[in-house]
């Protein structure tokens, strides 16, 4: 069983669903599917909202270990994302010699705002927490106090871990990020980092014609038996 935590803001209610449908159509083996939505975190997340927060779950990601239980492997992914590849193969590139596995982006945005009007923050790492697999046993640091406490650089920035050769790499192209990128043939995964086609201010982006296929699909009923 694929053990899958996704990102939920209600503002991006329909990325969250229109990504589900996307991984569950291309699965080659059972997955579970869990929204990190923050009314049915109460008690764990407590910390304020920070005003460079641009999302509901900035920082709710980092509980996906304790909610596994410390246990296994988990995968952890924004909502703003669209899979157009068997989720099965990410979750095999999983290596016991490290802690999480990211996409080591090297991306500087140069924009100070997006989607919604909401902060563009620079940092180092930036985008590596946006897919992580996560090595549950070997993120023990991550328990809910420390989630609400530790700043957004120590945890983004992956500084719980005390050493960086505990993160792993994964392939762009399971973390395609759209207008930075150029589009590939062989993406697997679509990352709309910068606003989706559920906004209107991005309706034409690259990859939403993808988009609005797979919503399509995924709204359509066939009655017949």
């Amino acid at each position: 069983m694929i053990r899958i935590f996704v990102g939920f803001d209600p503002r991006e209610a329909v990325a969250y669903n229109v990504l589900a449908y996307s991984i569950l159509s291309r699965a080659s083996q059972p997955v579970t599917i869990a929204p990190l939505a923050l009314h049915q975190l109460r008690g764990l997340m407590t910390r304020e909202r920070h005003p460079l927060q641009s999302t509901d779950f900035s920082f709710s990601r980092f509980l996906t270990p304790y909610l596994s239980d410390f246990a296994g492997w988990s995968l952890f992914m924004d909502c703003d994302m669209l899979v157009l590849d068997d989720i099965a193969k990410l979750y095999a590139m999983r290596d016991e010699r490290y802690a999480v596995m990211v996409v080591k982006h090297d991306h500087l945005p140069t924009e100070s705002a997006k989607f919604l009007q909401q902060p563009q923050t620079k940092y180092e790492k930036k985008n590596w927490s946006s897919v992580v697999l996560f090595n549950n046993a070997r993120c023990r640091a991550l328990t809910p106090e420390y989630v609400n406490t530790a700043s957004g650089l120590e945890l983004h920035q992956f500084k719980w871990l005390g050493d960086d050769a505990l993160i792993g790499a994964l392939p762009q192209h399971w973390n395609h990020l759209v207008g930075y990128h150029p589009p590939r043939p062989d993406v697997s995964l679509v990352h709309y980092t910068i606003g989706g086609p559920y906004f209107a201010d991005y309706r034409d982006c690259e990859y939403s014609i993808q988009w609005f296929a797979e919503r399509e699909r995924m709204l359509h009923a066939d009655g017949s038996s």
